[in-house]
């Protein structure tokens, strides 16, 4: 198979990505801008591999579960919910509002836990799969702002400032913008985003460092969301502190992701053995 080959089928997955009903073969090909044809070849060879499914019924294509079981695989391999999990619950609990753990990888953040804290009222509960959107996010922005400011431009100008159709009106639109957002978020300590991402919410993020030296590489974003009418000014100063109290917390533990990493898999037949002679049993 061609590079080109396994572009056009990594733009198929992503494509089909967030359509629950699944997409026709026409409108998925005049979305990835390609032949019937060709497209109808790349969604065979998918389905063949398990990744893609075909509805008997409507004939449109979707993602099959396959994709989400090796996503889920390689995080319980990684330890990384686990490792801030305990942190994030107990930001959820504090602040009362979704909260929320990314981690920086390349050049962009990833979602990988998060914690409901409101128990009462209108609950925030976003999808975990959604991209995050750098410019248009204060976890975006947190992660931006520890950056110089000429890679943060260069990252999001790469991108362009498009934003999703649930943008909300204060979305960043222009480079002078992101730059005095940057700005503010650095004086602040705190990323804000006041209607941006999503219409009627307000969101909230830190940085936290790969380990408690002040100059350990940024490991990732914790941020804590929910509805305008909740996140009031008053209560923003109140949450900003529990951010930061969860990201030196994070910064304590994240150390462990390595040693979890790092910790030898024991071979199959030692398993085995393992458990049918447990310790302080006799063979």
């Amino acid at each position: 198979m061609t590079i080109a080959a396994v572009e056009r089928a990594l733009k198929v997955l992503e494509s089909l990505s967030g359509e629950p009903d699944g997409v026709d073969l026409s409108i998925l090909a005049s979305r990835l801008d390609l032949p019937v044809s060709a497209t109808h070849r790349l969604l065979a060879t998918l389905v063949e591999r398990g990744f893609v499914s075909q509805d008997a019924a409507t004939g449109a294509y979707g993602l099959s579960l396959k994709l989400a079981q090796l996503a889920f695989r390689d995080l319980d391999l990684r330890g990384l919910p686990d490792v801030g999990q305990i942190a994030l619950d107990a930001l959820a609990r504090r602040t009362r509002e979704y909260c929320r753990l990314a981690v920086v990888e390349d050049e962009d953040l990833v979602w990988i836990a998060r914690a409901q804290g409101a128990t009462a009222g209108l609950r925030y509960d976003p999808p975990m799969g959604a991209g995050i959107v750098l410019h248009a996010t204060a976890t975006g922005k947190a992660w931006l702002a520890s950056l110089p400011e000429a890679e943060a431009l260069r990252i999001v100008c790469s991108r362009g400032f498009a934003a999703s159709e649930r943008a909300g009106p204060n979305v960043i639109m222009d480079v002078d913008m992101l730059r005095k957002h940057l700005l503010e978020t650095r004086r602040r300590g705190w990323a804000l985003a006041v209607e941006e991402g999503e219409i009627g919410t307000v969101a909230m993020a830190v940085v936290f460092r790969a380990g408690p030296a002040a100059d350990a590489p940024v490991a990732g974003t914790l941020s804590v969301a929910g509805p305008s009418s909740r996140m009031s000014e008053p209560r923003r100063e109140e949450m900003a502190l529990a951010l930061q109290e969860a990201a030196r917390e994070m910064a304590e533990i994240w150390p462990l992701r390595r040693r979890q990493m790092q910790v030898p898999a024991k071979p199959v037949a030692r398993q085995q053995a393992d458990a049918a002679h447990p310790v302080g049993t006799s063979a």
